[in-house]
């Protein structure tokens, strides 16, 4: 399942390579959900592999949409069990003015479509 949100970037982090074939990258983005709130919300969004560099055209400060997935994970060491939740980023896109925002950032997930411009469908 796919979700969205908009807010404020407010950190990028640096690539980490966790091992010879993964590396993520992490970001930051103050979410208010309800605009006449004083309180926000920081989340803390993942992006992996050959995704790490869609952050890179975006400001710290600016306005972004981030479409993402949900993604769980059970990890045992020592008979210690732990869980673990990332919002696996795979769209960013600025919002607000055109002139000085970069394009949308995305790659596809495995399995979906990529959009492939203009078709010539009536509606």
């Amino acid at each position: 399942m796919s979700f969205d949100i908009t807010g404020k970037l407010i950190d990028k982090l640096q690539t980490l390579q966790t091992s010879e074939k993964f590396r993520k990258r992490e970001f930051v983005v103050e979410y208010q959900d309800n605009p006449n709130s004083m309180y926000s919300e920081l989340l803390k969004f993942q992006l992996t592999n050959d995704r790490c560099e869609m952050i890179d055209p975006f400001n710290l400060g600016q306005e972004i949409k981030v479409s993402f997935n949900l993604k769980g994970r059970k990890w045992v060491k020592d008979n210690n069990v732990t869980y673990f939740t990332n919002l696996e980023a795979w769209r960013i896109e600025a919002v607000g003015s055109a002139n000085n925002a970069p394009a949308a950032q995305s790659i596809p997930e495995a399995g979906e479509i990529a959009p492939q411009g203009n078709d010539d469908l009536p509606f």
